[in-house]
């Protein structure tokens, strides 16, 4: 079958795509910045393409081939503003529906959540609201409902994982008594790939969910005990919405937006409603403690396929990559430093693996500094780490910096500030003629853009000075 699969950079997208083209499928990536898309755009395999579309854009869909299928809506807003969010997806969701009645698609696969509460959050509601939007009398829908995903790179695992090991005490909110039935992220992509052009699934709409109802502090414990952590938590009725999204924004790698729409869907039980869909499909979902299991395998292997932190909604970039490639001249600061190397191979290997746990080479507890600052501040600071130890490409997060080009042929990384800053910074690293050329570049804005520059002049000739010494090394 010919297959349209949307967000096809996003964690499910991305997961998804390999499956498909295993069982035999001509794969059609939709994606909105094609710079993203280098896992798809570097293949030599003839059944995988990629267009570049935007559903917001209705211009933009003649990219897309209409002898298709089956489609999968896989999209969700970027917008940060809850308002915004809302019509976002509607507008989104109606030109999909629009595009996809041109075509010669019998099926669309949307994936949303649990939505069995009479109380729901704006986020929940919001997917209902697609739901209804997206069924069509010329195509078929077939609707997958889920509750919280567990899996490598998945945002409800990294929480998790950041909360218990980072906090022998938990003093949290009351809605860690809340319900729900978290499903393993391998058990969901059997759902979406298995439903394929099964007439069974048509106009239907099934919730999926794991073996067990668990608490969110049960969760949370049950991980400490995989980890071989103790852990106390102590609940507290009185703690706000507003505090609680602090306090998940301070401890974990959640953006402060994003902490409180977690707060307002963690407040609301998420049990599934029992059907036959786990006989038609054949299968079984394995256990949440398995979950967690499989997920740390991956990581053990360096394998993480997918991690919402590389998400565009992780930081403040909403944009293509490839918008900010031309780093501006006029009206900028620059740092620029160049140093001979010995070894062009090492050094590239250095500046590729720069970041996360491997830190910035020199003058790391500055960085740590720049970045508490910045989350105080309202920034993402330095959480976010990188997902790959050794691999970068476009589109990745690393720390608070975004990489919006990554060449290793042409020996080049340029990296875009998502930190909080009175104007626009990039930093850039590229190897010419066995010489490393390091240049920072900070485009003020207004009289605290140049204070801001001015003031941090020492310890940029401190820190960079020493960072393209270690990577000239």
């Amino acid at each position: 079958m010919k297959i349209l699969v949307t967000g096809a950079t996003g964690y499910i997208g991305k997961r998804l795509i390999p499956l498909l083209l295993n069982e035999g499928h001509t794969v059609v990536c939709s994606v909105r910045d094609a710079s993203r898309a280098h896992q798809f755009n570097n293949t030599k395999d003839e059944l995988i393409s990629v267009v570049e579309s935007d559903f917001l854009k209705p211009k933009t869909l003649t990219t897309i081939p209409k002898d298709i299928d089956v489609a999968y809506y896989l999209i969700h807003s970027m917008s940060n503003s809850s308002t915004e969010f809302h019509s976002l997806e509607e507008q989104c969701a109606q030109n999909f529906k629009l595009f996809i009645e041109t075509t010669t698609a019998k099926q669309v696969i949307y994936l949303s959540g649990i939505t069995n509460d009479t109380k729901l959050s704006k986020h929940l509601l919001s997917r209902k609201n697609v739901e209804t939007i997206l069924q069509s009398n010329v195509y078929a829908l077939t609707t997958f409902k889920a509750g919280i995903i567990v899996g490598s790179g998945s945002s409800s695992f990294e929480i998790i994982r950041d909360l218990v090991e980072k906090l022998p005490v938990m003093v949290a909110p009351k809605w860690l008594n809340t319900k729900t039935q978290p499903i393993a992220i391998r058990d969901v992509l059997h759902f979406l790939s298995r439903a394929l052009g099964n007439e069974q699934l048509y106009r239907k709409s099934f919730d999926i969910f794991g073996p067990e109802i668990l608490t969110y502090q049960e969760m949370l414990l049950e991980f400490s005990k995989i980890r071989g952590l103790k852990r106390y938590i102590l609940t507290l009725p009185i703690m706000t919405p507003k505090l609680s999204s602090y306090w998940l924004y301070f401890v974990t790698s959640t953006s402060y937006k994003l902490a409180a729409s977690l707060v307002h869907s963690m407040g609301i039980e998420i049990i599934g409603k029992s059907s036959n869909i786990n006989k038609i499909l054949n299968i079984q979902p394995i256990s949440y403690k398995k979950a967690i299991k499989n997920a740390f395998e991956k990581i053990k292997q360096n394998s993480i396929v997918s991690s919402w932190k590389d998400s565009f909604i992780s930081g403040r970039l909403q944009h293509k990559a490839h918008e900010y490639i031309n780093v501006p001249t006029y009206g900028c600061f620059k740092d620029i430093k160049q140093h001979t190397i010995t070894n062009p191979t090492k050094t590239l290997h250095k500046i590729w693996a720069i970041g996360g746990e491997n830190g910035w080479y020199y003058g790391n507890f500055l960085w740590k500094l720049r970045g508490f600052f910045d989350l105080i501040f309202g920034g993402i600071g330095l959480r976010r780490g990188r997902t790959n130890p050794i691999e970068l490409h476009v589109g990745d997060s690393l720390d608070f910096w975004r990489v919006i080009y990554a060449d290793k042929k042409q020996k080049k990384l340029l990296l875009y500030a998502e930190m909080k800053l009175p104007g626009e910074a990039w930093l850039e690293f590229r190897i010419k003629d066995n010489t490393l050329h390091q240049t920072a570049t900070f485009r003020p804005k207004g009289v605290a853009g140049r204070l801001y520059w001015y003031s941090a002049v020492p310890f940029h000739w401190f820190i960079f000075n020493g960072m393209i010494s270690k990577l000239a090394k």
